[in-house]
């Protein structure tokens, strides 16, 4: 494991060879470590586990002092929004002009990064988006075309609602574009009984 980058920006695990990518997008508070075991245990599963782990860490520092934010949430600072989604997409095309383009990299995020990656990666042209306890940013609506998107959200969530999730299917069915919503029986979190079903919709993207 690598930590690299402007003030350790990112962890980066590589695999010798690696043909495809996951990126990894962390919740409010939270910091570039905290979904790289999400992320090992997705790669064993695979079919095709030549995989290159990326998790990048939020520019900001969190108020309460530990850990980061990809914009200011309590109270929201919407209005820095459209510039942290553009800064976003400057980083991640930055990774993908090596010989691991767009086109096989995948983007996960949790919560706050879970709507950074919708709201960035639904301009890219992807292979795939997983939004966990996502929500859509204000006045936010999917493009014509997008890539296809997997949203997984728990009934009890009591920091995200399922709402907001309800609210995402609705803007992508709207779309008409690929686009499916898992609802489990628990909270704000990614539950072990669903990896197998994210693991299923990677090795159904990076071909």
């Amino acid at each position: 494991m690598q930590i690299t980058g402007m003030e350790n920006e990112l962890i980066c695990e590589g695999t010798a060879g690696a043909t495809h990518r996951l990126i990894l997008l962390h919740g409010w508070g939270a910091d570039a470590e905290d979904l790289i075991s999400l992320g090992q245990v997705l790669r064993k599963g695979l079919k095709r586990n030549k995989l290159e782990l990326i998790a990048l860490r939020a520019p900001q520092l969190h108020p309460g002092g530990s850990g980061r934010q990809w914009y200011g949430l309590f109270p929201p600072d919407w209005s820095s929004v459209p510039a942290a989604i553009d800064a976003l997409k400057l980083r991640i095309k930055a990774f993908c002009r090596t010989s691991i383009g767009l086109e096989k990299t995948v983007i996960l995020g949790f919560s706050q990064g879970g709507a950074m990656a919708l709201a960035s990666g639904c301009e890219l042209p992807l292979a795939g988006l997983i939004g966990c306890s996502a929500y859509p940013h204000p006045n936010w609506s999917p493009p014509e075309n997008f890539p296809p998107v997997l949203l997984i959200h728990g009934l009890q969530d009591e920091v995200v609602p399922i709402d907001a999730s309800r609210k995402l299917l609705t803007f992508f069915k709207a779309q008409q574009g690929n686009v499916d919503l898992l609802i489990f029986e628990g909270g704000h979190q990614i539950p072990e009984e669903l990896i197998i079903k994210i693991q299923q919709a990677l090795d159904k993207w990076l071909v």
